[in-house]
Parts: C-alpha cells; sequence; structure tokens
C-alpha cells in the first residue's frame, strides 16, 4: 500500500506529492569480534555513529534513496561490535524544480527512513547480547542545509580563521 503526501503552497494544490512506495532493509549487519569474551567483564563502550544517504534514480519520478547507518562500540581501543543497516525506501516524487528535489532526496525521505533504521539497530545490538542502544533524533533538515553549504564554499574558505 502506498502512502502519498501532498505538498501544498498556500491551501493550493500545486500538483507536487511524494509517494512513498515501499520501505526495506537493503542490508545489516552485526559483528561481535570479542564475543564470548567481552560479556565476560563489564565495559562502557565509546559508540561513534556515521550517517549518509544515497539517492538513486529509477527512472521517471521514481527514487530509491538508501540511508545507511553504522554504528561502532570499542573499549580500550578495541571493537566491542560493529552494527551497519542500509535502510532503503523507495519514492515517487513529481512536481519540484531541481532544487526543491534535493531537499525533498537529501532531508524529507531520510527523515521517513531514520525511525526504521533506528529500530533495525536496536534489535541487531540487542540480538547481539549487548546493552540497549536508543538513537537520538536527527534534524536531516539541518544535515541537508550544511551540505549544501559546505558545496557551495569554495575549498579555499574550508580553513578557520586563527
Amino acid at each position: 500500500m502506498a502512502d502519498t503526501t501532498v505538498i501544498p503552497n498556500n491551501g493550493e494544490d500545486t500538483g507536487k506529492q511524494v509517494i512513498l512506495q515501499r520501505i526495506y532493509i537493503r542490508d545489516c549487519s552485526f559483528e561481535s569480534p570479542r564475543a564470548p569474551a567481552v560479556f565476560a567483564t563489564p565495559v562502557s563502550p565509546e559508540v561513534k555513529v556515521n550517517m549518509r544517504s544515497d539517492t538513486n534514480k529509477l527512472g521517471g519520478d521514481s527514487f530509491e534513496v538508501v540511508l545507511t547507518v553504522t554504528i561502532e562500540a570499542q573499549a580500550e581501543s578495541r571493537s566491542i561490535f560493529l552494527v551497519e543497516v542500509h535502510q532503503a525506501g523507495l519514492f515517487n516524487i513529481s512536481g519540484f524544480n531541481d532544487q526543491e528535489l534535493g531537499a525533498v532526496l537529501g532531508s524529507y525521505c531520510p527523515n521517513i527512513l531514520f525511525p526504521y533504521a533506528r529500530e533495525a539497530v536496536s534489535d541487531l545490538v540487542q540480538k547481539g547480547s549487548m546493552p540497549p542502544l536508543l538513537l537520538q533524533p536527527v534534524n536531516f533538515d539541518a544535515i541537508y542545509m550544511q551540505s549544501i553549504s559546505q558545496a557551495a564554499s569554495p575549498a579555499g574558505d574550508a580553513s578557520i580563521p586563527a
């Protein structure tokens, strides 16, 4: 069953719509290289979270958006666990200009996919017999705007003045 989102403009129907066709896990993995020894002593791991999204144009107005979430927990410079989830969605997106389409694909779609990725990560970590891991909400709008700003600024402006 497809879910349709119509983006209104001052109460007018502009023909802009995002139709969510399907949500699925494209790939996932969990590694615990020190198991079962890691369960013998309590540890307080340092957890690193990385996220990225990729877009594949499938033809016409159809797009696949893949949100990749990678989490590594380390203690004493040794890996406790590594989990990676590629949460994907098929979207039919129409009526947007190029700039608006970039925002829909770079912010709106990952925002839809994130709760599913968060649940998959949580399930994998618990099934690996690790302490619960709850990913905090992510502001994909701010991340998208930051990526636009970085892409627009020349390479020479990347340094921070002293």
